[in-house]
């Protein structure tokens, strides 16, 4: 379902690169920073999103008869990439960058005394001889050179960019050329030119920053657990980047599952009015009276009893988790499609008494055509904008969802999960605060890009909005 739901936007791309009039409105969303820096960090997160769509199951030593035997844990692409921080387990909590264990525990001495003090963690801090002394200044030489690091990587990837997309217009050009004069510039011209661009200034700087905050990342996780670990001992860090995947897919498979409801019954709504529209308002007023959350409830407990009266249908636990998170996309998208229903109906109703559409029903243009050629195409900055704007709002239902016990398999880590374990871990004394933090800064930078995404998105796409 993911690698067709690439391959529609791709086809997407394609079809609009086309069309010069819808091709303005996305240039206008490249012309703003803003717009451009959020699409960036929500490139990376779907980046990890798609690694971690990856699986695999590794094969087993043959036996005897030579016949291949797999294994019963599913792996993905971003599980293999994250080996050392996924392999790297202690024995319960520790703080971030800690040397220690986060409680105290009975500890044998060389005399035979027993201690209460905290124990050494197995992997985090290991190097370290005296922690209480080579602490700060290791954490220091590894930020250092982690951000060096990742400032000459960061360097090199805008180099090799500008350099593929200097020689991609010259090739176009080239190609395109009837006589005209090619340009002589070289890349390093062509980058001197961008620097001009605003947008442009606001994506070198970013991608800088996040070059060099993933160099000190990976050069202090290598020897500590940089967001600590949680009950049993595993990285947070590892956790919240797994989380990743279930927020994008409860976005994405849920927004797909609502549009086409929303879409149809809207236009045929606001289009065909009479009987018809009776019909469709009283079936969204309807859903719309149902407490989402019990319904919501209601309809995974009557699935988990059902995929319980049937394990044989599944041959891991992953495929069982991820049918359950199939299915909360369903409801969740079957019972929020009402919101953009009404907005459609509205607009239609608004269209259809307009002059060119009551032409081309004087001319005895069929109602089939007149949707598909003059009402969907008018309607679709609205589809675009909700779509967006409902992306982040589907990331922090999924959320509350998990925490109320009703969301994704308890198996499958998502922000919801780690919010959930988080709530008794805050409360006890000492608090373990550092779960629930993790959870609620990814969650803040990918629903925040989501949102300001959404607001370039609305600005370019509107047109009540005044164009020079």
């Amino acid at each position: 379902m993911i690698y067709l739901l690439l391959a529609t936007v791709l086809a997407a791309a394609l079809w609009i690169r086309k069309r010069p009039h819808l091709v303005l409105p996305w240039q206008r969303v490249a012309k703003g920073s803003v717009g451009m820096v959020s699409l960036l960090l929500l490139s990376l997160f779907v980046l990890v999103g798609l690694l971690d769509t990856l699986h695999y199951r590794a094969a087993l030593p043959e036996k005897s008869n030579g016949q291949t035997v797999y294994s019963a844990e599913v792996l993905s692409v971003f599980d293999v990439l994250a080996k050392g921080i996924k392999s790297r387990t202690e024995k319960t909590y520790s703080a971030p960058l800690a040397a220690y264990l986060y409680a105290k525990e009975s500890m044998e001495t060389s005399d035979g005394k027993i201690l209460r003090d905290y124990p050494r963690l197995r992997y985090g801090g290991a190097h370290l001889v005296d922690p209480q002394r080579e602490f700060l200044g290791d954490v220091l030489k590894r930020t250092g050179i982690g951000a060096l690091e990742g400032l000459l990587i960061g360097v090199l990837l805008i180099a090799i960019s500008n350099m593929l997309f200097h020689f991609f217009i010259k090739f176009r050009t080239v190609w395109s050329s009837t006589g005209r004069e090619i340009s002589k510039d070289n890349w390093i011209s062509t980058f001197t030119r961008a620097m001009k661009n605003k947008p442009f200034k606001a994506l070198l700087i970013t991608t800088l920053l996040i070059a060099m905050l993933l160099g000190i990342t990976a050069n202090l996780a290598a020897v500590y657990h940089v967001l600590g670990t949680d009950k049993v001992g595993q990285d947070v860090l590892y956790l919240a980047l797994k989380s990743i995947r279930t927020g994008l897919v409860i976005g994405t498979v849920t927004t797909l599952v609502m549009l086409p409801f929303a879409l149809l019954l809207g236009i045929a709504a606001g289009y065909l009015r009479g009987w018809v529209d009776d019909v469709i308002q009283y079936i969204y007023t309807v859903l719309s009276s149902i407490p989402s959350v019990l319904l919501i409830a209601a309809a995974v407990l009557m699935m988990q009893v059902y995929i319980e009266m049937h394990p044989e249908w599944f041959e891991t636990s992953a495929a069982r988790a991820d049918l359950r998170l199939l299915f909360l996309c369903l409801i969740l998208g079957v019972t929020s499609w009402t919101g953009l229903c009404r907005l459609l109906r509205g607009e239609t109703l608004k269209l259809r008494e307009l002059e060119y559409i009551q032409a081309a029903q004087a001319f005895g243009v069929s109602s089939s055509r007149i949707l598909t050629r003059h009402i969907v195409p008018n309607v679709m900055h609205i589809v675009l904008i909700a779509v967006v704007m409902d992306f982040s709002s589907l990331v922090l239902a999924e959320a509350v969802l998990s925490y109320v016990g009703v969301g994704v398999d308890p198996s499958t880590m998502s922000f919801g999960t780690l919010i959930n374990s988080a709530r008794l871990e805050m409360g006890r004394e000492p608090m373990v605060w550092w779960t629930l933090a993790a959870a609620f800064g990814f969650m803040l930078v990918l629903v925040l890009a989501a949102n300001l995404f959404a607001d370039a998105v609305r600005d370019a796409f509107d047109p009540r909005l005044n164009r020079t």
